[in-house]
């Protein structure tokens, strides 16, 4: 799926749009309903509100939390057998897991994905704080010439210290890319620049030849501030890149939003819909969490062309909604070396099957083109098929964890008096982190050091460091983001994954 250069997007000739089936274009209300009525779904249960005086209120009432507190167990097969060697995890158990994912969950990635071509479009010498670092823009062209009405170019940012020793490990993040502190003309081109811009704004309006007389000095194009070499080091309260950069490491910056639209409108455009020809998607079809975690995948093929990168430690971040991505990525690609999963509430690391804040309800009627559309069956009061809810799926999110293993993951969220809302339902996915153990220590792994009892295990108070396993849990005590932990993830990335700078 990886090529380097010479790609010639099908959309740079003229396309006789005849010779395909035309795009369906959705409203959100549209696609929801067209999956709904593709399954059969005659009333779909409402979400629950996040207004806690709402009628409709979500619960936040721990003893309603567990209506079905029994998890899928991990190790026993559906042939009821227990797991007892990492063999039979291999062979039967995790194939069994990813299966059932991919079908109830988050659907499976379609057979005919294009290739990806990925362009060095603009690389630039900079400094980040106190940090030399080479940026580079990178652009992926994914192959439409099967289908050219849709074009699907990803975009990233990789920024790493200009000043490594060898290949740096680098942490990919879902988010919008930029050049972090773009190079600048230094005085005398500055000088160039200005006289022509001034020549050429002269030439558009002769009556401001006046005003650049009245102000000779003058120079409409200014530098902005340079580094300040002088600025204390980087601490746990600067940006997460610059302590990443500090600590030896790169990033990349992966804008989901070139790969596939975050909405439902969108589900018939980007890679979904450049592989569906632009037509609405079945119940098995892949959600955009799936796509995101996707192009993450073709991101760090480029990643192990690329001689800057250590590729054999590329981690996998996200907050919120791309904390799920992450999740997911993570657990379906087993090349990435570690995740940051922040905040990453119902489809992330909380369980589906509890009732606190964000419910399945609320993944089935608003966002469930982050799903399988076979995931909306969870959703349903009356359909041809009777009523589910979340007690009804044979997996949980303890089951995505455990895909990850023997790989280290650290899950992050903050606390509710920050910002960090309960809506996500941190307890939910400490349970969920719990019952992944047995999985890490099956493989020789380590847990949290805790039981695996995830019913009895209470969550520890915020700031409360456990970090000693493959697998870590840190609920810090800011909002709704992983910032943070960052200062504390380096230190443990470097330790699981044997990295000194």
């Amino acid at each position: 799926m990886l090529g380097i250069g010479g790609f010639a997007n099908a959309q740079t000739t003229k396309i006789d749009a005849s010779k395909y089936p035309a795009p369906v274009t959705f409203t959100n209300e549209q696609d929801h309903a067209n999956m709904q009525q593709q399954l059969g779904i005659k009333v779909l249960r409402p979400g629950p509100s996040g207004n806690e005086s709402a009628p409709n209120a979500a619960n936040y009432d721990e003893a309603k939390a567990n209506p079905c507190p029994e998890l899928p167990d991990i190790l026993i097969t559906n042939a009821d057998q227990k797991v007892t060697s990492q063999e039979m995890w291999w062979k039967t158990r995790r194939p069994e897991l990813v299966d059932a994912l991919e079908r109830e969950v988050y659907g499976k990635l379609p057979e005919n994905i294009p290739d990806v071509n990925w362009e060095v479009k603009i690389t630039d010498r900079e400094f980040v704080a106190r940090t030399p670092v080479i940026a580079k823009q990178i652009i992926g062209h994914v192959d439409n010439s099967s289908y050219p009405l849709i074009e699907v170019d990803i975009n990233m940012m990789l920024v790493v210290p200009a000043n490594a020793k060898g290949p740096v490990p680098v942490l990919m993040m879902f988010g919008r890319p930029s050049f972090p502190a773009p190079a600048q003309p230094n005085g005398e081109d500055m000088e160039t620049l200005n006289t022509s811009f001034k020549e050429m704004m002269i030439k558009n309006d002769p009556s401001l030849q006046a005003l650049f007389d009245k102000y000779p000095a003058y120079n409409p194009v200014t530098r902005l501030p340079g580094p300040n070499f002088f600025a204390p080091a980087p601490n746990g309260d600067s940006p997460s890149t610059e302590q990443l950069l500090a600590a030896g490491w790169g990033y990349v910056t992966i804008d989901p939003s070139t790969i596939q639209a975050d909405n439902h409108a969108g589900i018939t455009r980007g890679i979904i819909g450049l592989v569906n020809k632009g037509q609405p998607r079945s119940p098995e079809d892949w959600g955009a969490l799936r796509a995101w975690a996707w192009g993450a995948a073709r991101a760090l093929d480029f990643l192990e062309t690329e001689p800057l990168v250590d590729a054999k430690k590329v981690g996998i971040e996200g907050v919120s909604r791309y904390g799920k991505a992450a999740l997911v990525t993570m657990a379906f690609e087993p090349r990435f070396a570690t995740a940051l999963i922040g905040s990453s509430g119902k489809g992330g690391t909380t369980l589906h099957r509890r009732v606190f804040g964000e419910a399945v309800e609320s993944l089935t009627g608003g966002e469930n083109y982050w799903m399988a559309g076979n995931y909306m069956k969870y959703g349903a009061e009356e359909s041809v098929f009777g009523r589910m809810d979340g007690c009804d799926l044979t997996v949980d999110s303890h089951d995505m964890l455990a895909l990850c293993a023997p790989r280290p993951v650290f899950v992050s969220y903050g606390i509710p008096e920050s910002g960090d809302a309960k809506w996500l339902d941190q307890k939910g996915s400490y349970m969920a982190v719990v019952a992944a153990g047995v999985a890490y220590k099956l493989l020789g792994a380590t847990d949290l050091g805790v039981s695996n009892d995830y019913m009895k295990e209470k969550m520890p108070p915020y700031n409360t460091d456990m970090l000693d396993g493959d697998l870590a849990w840190r609920q810090h005590d800011g909002g709704h983001t992983d910032g943070p932990n960052m200062q504390h993830f380096i230190p443990w990335a470097n330790r699981v994954l044997d990295y000194e700078k």
